[in-house]
């Protein structure tokens, strides 16, 4: 059964909240570098949504039937389009099915000849990004920390 993908604002701020605290997320996240507070996720949310008015593109939730699972997509970062995905414990393993059917998106937009990813250095496991044709660029910098960044193209 496919996911559900809905916008951010449809989840309830005390999931984000709780998702985005736990502290295996954080794990893999460079920049979570402090607990959030309610306002931290409606900073996240409104940020996010920005992205949909200004590109025509964002991040959605994902839902498993009712349940929240995590949040994910596309952000324009100067001319890429970068995939970012976060998912909650229990989704933890999903992570590539999400992947494929997002980047269905990716290969039916003309924008976007290419994705980029970044991972932290932390992940030891690529062999999802590698299951989907993602080939590693190097590591790059961003925003302060270090990241892997992986290439797929999707045209």
């Amino acid at each position: 059964m496919p996911v559900t993908f809905t916008r951010l604002p449809q989840i309830a701020p005390d999931l984000l909240l709780a998702h985005m605290n736990d502290p295996r997320i954080a794990d893999h996240l460079p920049l979570l570098t402090q607990p959030w507070t309610l306002d931290d996720v409606a900073d996240f949310v409104a940020a996010k949504e920005a992205t949909w008015v200004r590109d025509g593109l964002g991040h959605w939730a994902f839902l498993d039937g009712e349940s929240y699972i995590g949040w994910g997509g596309f952000q324009k970062e100067g001319d890429e389009w970068d995939f970012g995905l976060v998912l909650t414990p229990a989704a933890f393993g999903q992570g590539l099915r999400i992947a494929a059917q997002a980047l269905d998106h990716a290969r039916n937009d003309p924008r976007i000849p290419f994705v980029t990813f970044l991972l932290a250095p932390s992940r030891r496991n690529l062999s999802a990004l590698r299951r989907l044709g993602a080939a590693p660029v190097g590591e790059v910098t961003h925003a302060g920390q270090s990241f892997l960044k992986f290439r797929l193209d999707t045209a």
